[in-house]
């Protein structure tokens, strides 16, 4: 029978059902316990004889002459039901057979036995539709081996893998345990503008709307509101963070979605220091909540990461190492970042054969690129360090070197993690450096950043010593070991 024949015949029962004055989509249930309830005090509702009411979908459907056994599932737990032609009389008995298919949710009340098998179920007394499913469920999820089939289909996907619905039960608890670590260290959970008429706070393209009421042309924020977190900072608040979606309008990868979410923290009279403590704090309470442990193995050929051939491992709670990025570049390669040009830097970048846009190439473009093919065996967990002006724009300069920033981010697996630092909150350098941007952006620089004239003027208030900090979900696939596109729900996906 094909699906559009079932389809059909299940519509009949539908229609079977409001012949009999029955709602097949009623708003109300008499649920009196879960499933995960039932089993839990089993025992006691057993000796009791008590009549309970649970409800939940059809997963499995047997029948043998007059009694039919149920599996029921209600996002709780699963439970066997039992329906016998002499309890509920011949004609409903049969009833529920014509108009009943697996799939269909619905509601059972009764009380509950322990079958000869040693199964815990309940014999239903009375029974009701609570939604009529129209197509069946598949009898194996085949979507397993497909992935846009499965992300188009997520329902489907949780309902027939349990690993992927523990993998998004995880995903709570982590963005959970954050929130609860900074929320007991005396952090304000802040919202700030996701609609901005400047980006600011990060390199990337953003996405462009219009909005109708202003009549203006406005942009999805390209980071969790750091330049308005900073203005808090200004207006005295000593501590700060925001977890939320952010946008860019860039490519796909293992490691790289266009609309994701992120925490950012700013803690006033503190620097990249205090945050480096922090943060090794933080992530360490994060994977024991979620993951109930610190110890993680991405396998060879890993999708998550920078490692692509061998099999990684690390552990968050060993000391964890400080790479010095001016350093590690020249032993990597022989370039020196802070006395090289961009002729330089390409020229290396073609002799290792790393691909970059050549077109709207400037140094920081290309140290970055540089950069990326360097990481990928840096296992960690680290904090690299001694990162050029160049590179970070928003970061204040170290005072012994001048040309670099007191900016930390965290290496992991051969990535990053996670990126912090002291923030710039000397506004005519700041000035400065985001003219500087601009000029690159005006070039063909469509990931420079944009000026922000009213941040600056908030910093010429004075913003006190703060360390700032951002961690997206990728943080979260790496310790799950999925892609990031794994790790979301309902991932973006061209409409068929």
């Amino acid at each position: 029978m094909s699906l559009e024949e079932i389809r059909q015949t299940r519509l009949k029962k539908l229609e079977l059902l409001r012949d009999a004055r029955i709602n097949p989509y009623p708003s109300h249930t008499n649920r009196t316990h879960t499933i995960q309830d039932v089993r839990g005090s089993f025992s006691s509702f057993e000796d009791s004889k008590q009549t309970l009411c649970i409800a939940g979908r059809i997963r499995a459907f047997r029948s043998h002459g007059g009694s039919t056994f149920l599996d029921a599932e209600d996002g709780t737990g699963r439970m066997q039901v039992y329906l016998k032609e002499d309890v509920v009389g011949k004609d409903a008995y049969e009833f529920f057979l014509s108009v009943v298919d697996v799939g269909d949710i619905i509601e059972v009340s009764g009380s509950v036995f322990t079958t000869k098998k040693q199964e815990q179920t309940l014999e239903i007394a009375d029974w009701r539709m609570l939604a009529k499913s129209l197509v069946p469920l598949p009898e194996k999820w085949h979507g397993l081996e497909d992935p846009d089939e499965r992300y188009r289909r997520r329902y489907l996907d949780i309902m027939f893998n349990a690993d992927v619905r523990e993998l998004f039960e995880k995903r709570s608890r982590f963005w959970k345990s954050m929130r609860n670590f900074l929320d007991e260290r005396g952090f304000l959970e802040v919202e700030t503008p996701v609609l901005e008429t400047t980006t600011g706070g990060a390199d990337a393209h953003p996405f462009q709307t219009h909005h109708n009421a202003l009549d203006i042309d406005v942009y999805l924020r390209i980071s969790c509101g750091e330049l308005w977190q900073k203005r808090l900072m200004v207006a005295g608040f000593p501590k700060v963070f925001e977890i939320g979606r952010i946008f860019r309008n860039e490519g796909m990868s293992a490691e790289h979605l266009q609309d994701y979410t992120q925490m950012e923290f700013y803690w006033a009279f503190a620097d990249y220091r205090d945050g480096m403590k922090l943060i090794q704090e933080l992530y360490r309470h994060v994977a024991q909540e979620t993951f109930g442990t610190l110890q993680f193995t991405l396998p060879p050929k890993s999708v998550v990461g920078g490692f692509t051939n061998n099999a990684c491992s690390f552990d968050l709670g060993a000391d964890w190492n400080e790479y010095h990025f001016r350093e590690l570049l020249k032993e990597k390669t022989g370039i020196d970042v802070l006395e090289t040009d961009l002729a330089g830097v390409e020229a290396k970048l073609q002799e290792l054969g790393v691909a970059y846009d050549k077109k709207h190439s400037n140094l920081s473009r290309a140290v970055d690129a540089l950069w990326k093919y360097c990481r990928k065996d840096i296992v960690g967990p680290g904090f690299l360090t001694h990162v050029p002006v160049f590179l970070e724009p928003l970061a204040k300069r170290k005072e012994d070197n001048q040309k670099v920033v007191e900016r930390f981010q965290v290496m992991l697996a051969g990535s990053e993690m996670g990126k912090g630092y002291s923030e710039l909150n000397d506004p005519v350098d700041q000035r400065a450096r985001l003219e500087e941007q601009q000029k690159m952006r005006e070039a063909g620089d469509e990931e420079a950043q944009m000026i922000d004239t009213d941040f600056i003027e908030a910093l010429e208030y004075g913003m006190p010593p703060t360390c700032g900090f951002g961690v997206s979900e990728r943080l979260f696939s790496v310790l799950a070991g999925v892609p990031v596109r794994e790790g979301q729900i309902f991932p973006l996906m061209r409409p068929k």
